[in-house]
């Protein structure tokens, strides 16, 4: 084995001493490629993520309700943006990661690909999912690659206002008649397991967790996550006065944490294969707004093209 380079002796201590990565510093092609992916797949999540809310902007039952759903989208669409360009410092240009997601070689959350039936999907998306996503990036903002880490720290600022929109929308209606608290406890229902899902696949069939963790791109593993989200969750869904579908959620004495049933992970693979509810239906709308904003690209690109032309003519005289 050859013996390690300066460079990678350099990275090395960086890790030991917990320290950041900046995109001039040298790193492993696998640490670029690791990064690359998580940070792309984070991003087309926040992307394909925005349609099952914006679906329901023009159907949300007050002006209100309206307004912040408006503005929770537009937060999807600026996470995403940051995190673009936090994966193009690893040296991927982000029409190159566009075209991976249009083309489907690239991945995304599964659990944008179930549907919003109801009002109070939308209730327990921001809730559970935003709730899980807020669990699994608050440690991101200490990522070992500057970039992402920097991007996190806004994102899930941002993240703490939709979980509370999701747990407000939820409370109201599980305290209104008794067919909009069933109405919210369906939504629980139909989320709780995809919502646990998020945190990956067990940690003994996790193929890259390990990897990460000792890179100090993660902090926790996939089951360590899910488990701190189950004990956050059981506390708040008694305030509702709601309950998971789950009948071996119980607290376990023993361990100090609560114990909660297998999850569907066949479904969860099969959905992340293309065969969920709306695989399809979210890219048939991704790839359509993305042709539909080629005007726009391309007039930005012009714009842009034209004032470098007349900034370098200004300096050349």
């Amino acid at each position: 084995m050859a013996a390690p380079t300066p460079e990678q002796d350099h990275f090395d201590q960086l890790i030991a001493e917990d320290a950041r990565v900046e995109p001039a510093d040298w790193m492993p092609a696998k640490y670029r490629k690791t990064l690359t992916r998580q940070i792309a797949q984070h991003a087309h999540s926040e992307i394909i993520g925005m349609q099952p809310e914006a679906n329901w902007i023009s159907r949300a039952p007050s002006l209100k309700r309206k307004a912040i759903l408006m503005a929770k989208v537009q937060d999807e669409a600026g996470h995403g943006l940051y995190l673009y360009s936090a994966a193009e410092t690893l040296g991927t240009d982000r029409d190159t990661l566009v075209g991976q997601l249009l083309d489907g070689s690239a991945k995304y959350s599964s659990i944008f690909n179930y549907p919003a039936r109801t009002w109070a999907d939308i209730g327990a998306i921001g809730w559970l999912v935003d709730g899980a996503a807020i669990v699994n990036q608050v440690p991101l903002c200490r990522c070992s690659y500057a970039p992402y880490g920097r991007a996190m720290v806004r994102v899930c600022k941002e993240e703490s206002f939709h979980q509370r929109q999701g747990w407000e929308i939820l409370y109201s209606l599980s305290h209104g008649t008794p067919e909009q608290k069933q109405m919210a406890q369906d939504a629980i229902n139909r989320f709780y397991g995809p919502a646990l899902q998020m945190f990956g696949p067990p940690d003994d069939e996790s193929p890259n967790s390990q990897q990460s963790m000792a890179w100090n791109i993660k902090r926790f593993s996939n089951d360590e996550l899910r488990q701190r989200f189950v004990d956050m969750l059981v506390p708040q869904v008694e305030a509702l006065g709601l309950s998971f579908d789950d009948p071996d959620l119980q607290w376990n004495e023993e361990r100090g944490h609560y114990d909660y049933g297998e999850l569907d992970w066949d479904e969860f693979m099969s959905v992340i294969k293309g065969h969920g509810p709306c695989n399809s239906q979210r890219m048939e709308r991704r790839r359509a707004a993305h042709d539909d904003g080629t005007w726009v690209r391309e007039a930005a690109a012009a714009y842009a093209a034209k004032y470098e032309s007349h900034d370098s003519a200004l300096i050349s005289a």
